[in-house]
């Protein structure tokens, strides 16, 4: 029986104004108030994420950031390093996401660089992991998978990691992998998870993202290594979360 607490995650990306977060944060913080058997986060852009700190204060909504940069401090013009973010209220941080990967040219080793300084000032990471289609198409699922995680993971401790498998064809695109194919994808991660942490790998959560929607909520949520989701474009919609949020069991 999976007993890991389930986590729901909402990744806005390039999306909403102040103004338009705190509209989207009345209506949806009363609508989830009363859910307390999983956790729930929100990753706005980063001009937002100070004043949803405040809206959130005392709630079961936890904040995230989409991005980190991988040095305390220094001459890096346009980044934001792990100790803003934790000041900010910040209890997680995006890392990994293939989008970074695709038009930032973000690598397995900047990846563990960023892991590493967000776990050294407390932040929880949601590192996210996944193939292209012509990777998957070509039978090298696993493989892709593998150097993510071994790269990605090197001389990490698990405590605070949760692992997002997001298969890249089916971000953004409506094409979202089968609950048989996200089981399959999930229990491989864990198997290779154990190999680095031993039993305790069984604890980590892992996250499907990939056009997750209401209607498809319930059936990824059923397999059980699939912990949760981390949601793009039907996070953007507080009706739409709120679903996604309250979906079945749990």
């Amino acid at each position: 029986m999976n007993t890991r607490r389930a986590f729901i995650a909402g990744n806005w990306k390039m999306h909403k104004t102040v103004s338009e977060a705190r509209d989207y944060f009345g209506a949806f913080l009363p609508s989830v108030r009363n859910i307390v058997d999983r956790d729930i986060v929100l990753a706005p852009p980063f001009t937002a994420l100070t004043a949803m700190a405040e809206m959130i204060r005392g709630s079961n909504v936890m904040l995230s950031a989409q991005n980190v940069f991988y040095e305390e401090n220094g001459a890096y013009t346009g980044e934001v390093s792990a100790s803003m973010l934790k000041e900010l209220g910040c209890a997680y941080v995006i890392v990994g996401h293939s989008e970074r990967r695709q038009y930032f040219h973000e690598t397995d080793e900047t990846v563990n660089k960023k892991i590493m300084i967000s776990l050294k000032h407390g932040l929880g990471v949601i590192v996210c992991i996944g193939e292209l289609l012509s990777e998957r198409e070509a039978g090298r699922t696993y493989e892709v998978l593998e150097r993510q995680i071994t790269t990605g993971l090197k001389d990490i401790n698990n405590e605070g990691l949760v692992i997002a498998y997001e298969p890249v064809w089916a971000i953004g695109t409506g094409r979202t992998a089968t609950p048989e194919q996200a089981q399959e994808a999930h229990e491989h991660i864990r198997t290779r998870l154990r190999e680095f942490y031993g039993k305790s790998a069984d604890r980590l959560r892992i996250l499907y993202g990939g056009s997750v929607t209401p209607e498809n909520i319930d059936s990824l949520m059923a397999c059980p290594d699939v912990d949760g989701a981390l949601v793009g474009g039907a996070s953007r919609k507080p009706e739409s979360f709120e679903m996604i949020v309250k979906f079945k069991g749990g």
